[in-house]
């Protein structure tokens, strides 16, 4: 599982915590649809050099990186840690450590929510509900909350896995029925229309508004008061509602165990219609990302046998699957894709015509859920006992 996002992206900044173009500043990265603008070089080495290596305890928090700085979580202990590292060394620049329990259930536990990074600012949600606003130079405490405590929410099956997402002043935490809004600089209830089971998605801007894949349904979320704009239901295997939402144009790909559609916003601001289905794609953790007309995805259940899929997003027809990947996760950079599952970094032209890999290196052992994220010439890679594993691609 996973998760984290801010809605400003692309801004320059002339002080040391700024966002690049080569950042990746928060979960699915800085347009929140698991791209990068980062080119991969077109003539890689056979197998590429191991930066460092960390332990950051067990979790499935993916990264995130500004500037020098790399981001992430994992347990130890039932206490959970935000770890901020260096991104050359591996070095611990600090570490912000709070009681939680590891709450295996089927798996192994820890978090699975990614650290956001905001104008130097850094924001976390815990799996029981504890968010946190840390300051990125130093690590201190600016504010926490614990929702569960304060709002009596309810916990899905699994726990939180959602990643905090910024939205002006408000900070969006997947935590609700139609998650629930706190002020970013002070933490403060701005809105919680309703305690109930959330999913364990992260918010996705499109436009002025959010979209929430929540615990059955797929909401559009007014971000000013938590009200709902219109509700698409989605009923999934115990209300594991984990993937993403993907906007393909103005339309929307949703998927889960029990299929995946693509649906288009009424005009009138009614539910979406389906534009068409796909009962053969199933995303089951980690969304998708779309280049050139085509969605690359990892296709299965943690129970079931996995492949990596290209499909058409204007019909939904599989183009072409590969077997033999499990259920890890997947970015893209320009006219790539990086996968990294079973252990496994695989980089491949991405392509209608075939799996075309250029790369496929063994780095880490164990369960691998996670993705992985590059940012500024580096590959950032874990497994599910929190083995932090970090390649080069190119200097900059």
């Amino acid at each position: 599982m996973k998760h984290t996002l801010p809605l400003v992206f692309g801004i320059c900044v002339l002080h040391f915590f700024s966002v690049s173009a080569d950042d990746w500043p928060n979960w699915r990265g800085p347009k929140f649809d698991g791209k990068t603008a980062e080119k991969i070089p077109k003539n890689l080495p056979e197998s590429l050099p191991v930066l460092w290596n960390a332990k950051v305890g067990t979790g499935f928090s993916s990264f995130s990186v500004v500037d020098n700085r790399v981001l992430t979580m994992g347990n130890s202990n039932d206490e959970d840690t935000v770890w901020c590292l260096d991104a050359k060394t591996g070095k611990v620049l600090w570490q912000h450590s709070y009681p939680c329990p590891l709450d295996p259930l089927y798996y192994e536990g820890g978090p699975g929510g990614t650290p956001s990074v905001h104008e130097n600012l850094v924001y976390t949600l815990s799996k029981k509900g504890h968010a946190f606003c840390l300051d990125l130079a130093t690590g201190e405490v600016v504010w926490s909350r614990d929702l569960v405590e304060d709002h009596d929410l309810k916990l899905p099956e699994w726990s939180f896995a959602g990643s905090a997402f910024i939205d002006g002043d408000r900070v969006l935490l997947s935590a609700g029925r139609q998650g629930i809004a706190l002020d970013r600089h002070t933490g403060e209830t701005i809105w919680l229309p309703d305690n109930d089971t959330s999913g364990y998605a992260t918010f996705v801007p499109q436009g002025k508004i959010h979209l929430y894949f929540s615990a059955k349904s797929l909401l559009s979320i007014n971000s000013s008061d938590g009200s709902k704009n219109w509700e698409y239901p989605w009923k999934s295997s115990r209300n594991v509602n984990a993937a993403d939402p993907l906007l393909v144009d103005n339309d929307i790909v949703v998927s889960s165990a029990s299929g995946t559609k693509r649906l288009r916003p009424a005009p009138d601001g009614s539910p979406p219609v389906e534009i068409w289905h796909q009962r053969d794609l199933k995303w089951y953790f980690n969304p998708g990302v779309l280049i050139d007309g085509y969605i690359y995805s990892i296709h299965g259940t943690t129970h079931r046998p996995t492949e990596l899929v290209c499909t058409d997003a204007g019909t939904g027809a599989t183009i072409w699957s590969k077997e033999g990947f499990g259920s890890g996760g997947l970015i893209a950079a320009d006219q790539h894709v990086i996968v990294f599952d079973l252990g496994t970094l695989t980089i491949l032209i991405a392509s209608p015509e075939g799996f075309q890999p250029v790369l496929q290196q063994k780095i880490l052992e164990g369960k691998c859920w996670t993705s992985p994220v590059l940012a500024n010439g580096r590959i950032f890679c874990r497994n599910a006992e929190g083995d932090v594993e970090v390649t080069l691609v190119k200097e900059f």
